[in-house]
């Protein structure tokens, strides 16, 4: 079974609730069909107003028996959703004034009661209340708003601040990473991380092996330099990194700064790592930087003929996924697995 198969089945075994907030579209109005049909999750919900999204699934003939439609305004969850939004920011801007800072617009309950009804806020609230399990959106809306919504609302793991993402890589030489498969981290979400972030990054990549491949994670921290080959603010930043890690005694097994032939190949490990503990066991990769994990995936994708899954939001303390706009209605029914799958 493949990758999407092997997230379906978890999905479907699971039975979990997701919610989809980008209920006018047409491609997801299409998708929540398909989820339900396919018994993906327990339950869907479209949010938005229940006339616009009668008119599109009729105009796409998509029968809506099954799926749930919440339009905000009119929820009776509405004063109590009012509520934890603006406790929540309230509690924050409270804090960030105890150290010193200065809050321009402070949080207000009639605002509160009017931010919380985009859809992105509500599905995310859904999400942090469990009245939903998993969440996914960015059909419409940028990555950037996606990710404020689930940074405000859903929060990050405890122990971590920075929200990152990963691809599945798959389909390469079975000798590779976990019979083909590896997690590439981070791709999409953070141009160029600090020390700190980068340890968090490999912290949600290990995690994300976990979920994604079923494999105990082996962490490489990848760089131009191994094992201070080379010396520049690039590289002490991974290595700052790897003493990161080394300080939170993380449950996995890691090493860095390592270049890719010395994280993958034995032989070279040998010769430039020796005695490293990721040696011809790697199947997490951590890139220093968007430019290289983002360039790297690609190349690994177009001239290895290897399958790209993703990207698949990581960091958050519950389940949340963006999407391409771009994204066709198959691209969002394996974005609600695999986001599904993950819900505990």
């Amino acid at each position: 079974m493949d990758f999407v198969g092997i997230m379906k089945a978890k999905a479907k075994s699971m039975q979990k609730k997701l919610v989809l907030p980008e209920g006018t579209d047409a491609r997801t109005v299409k998708a929540a069909r398909i989820i339900v049909d396919e018994e993906l999750a327990a339950s869907v919900t479209l949010i938005g107003k229940q006339s616009e999204i009668d008119t599109i699934a009729a105009e796409e003939g998509v029968d809506l028996t099954g799926v749930g439609v919440v339009n905000p305004e009119l929820s009776p969850s509405l004063d109590q959703y009012a509520q934890s939004y603006y406790d929540l920011v309230h509690a924050r801007e409270e804090a960030k004034k105890a150290k010193g800072g200065a809050v321009l617009e402070p949080m207000t309950p009639e605002k509160a009661r009017a931010e919380i009804t985009d859809p992105l806020r509500w599905g995310a609230m859904m999400v942090r209340l469990a009245h939903a399990d998993a969440c996914v959106a960015g059909a419409e809306n940028t990555t950037g708003d996606v990710l404020r919504a689930g940074l405000t609302i859903i929060g990050t793991l405890p122990g971590l601040k920075t929200a990152s993402s990963c691809f599945v890589m798959t389909g390469l030489d079975p000798s590779w990473g976990s019979e083909g498969s590896l997690i590439f981290s981070d791709c999409a979400v953070v141009p160029d991380p600090t020390a700190e972030q980068l340890a968090d990054i490999a912290q949600s990549a290990a995690l994300s092996c976990r979920e994604f491949l079923g494999q105990e994670p082996v962490v490489a921290l990848l760089s131009f330099s191994t094992k201070g080959s080379a010396k520049h603010d690039n590289v002490a930043k991974v290595q700052k990194a790897v003493g990161i890690l080394k300080e939170r005694k993380v449950d996995f097994t890691f090493d860095g700064e390592l270049q890719a032939d010395a994280a993958l190949v034995p032989q070279v490990t040998d010769k430039k790592a020796p005695g490293s503990p990721v040696r011809g066991k790697v199947n997490t990769l951590v890139f220093p930087d968007l430019g290289s994990g983002n360039i790297g995936y690609k190349l690994v994708q177009r001239l290895g003929r290897a399958e790209a899954y993703g990207p698949f939001l990581q960091g958050f303390a519950k389940p949340t996924s963006d999407l391409s706009r771009g994204a066709s209605v198959g691209d969002i029914v394996t974005t609600a697995a695999v986001t599904l799958s993950r819900a505990k």
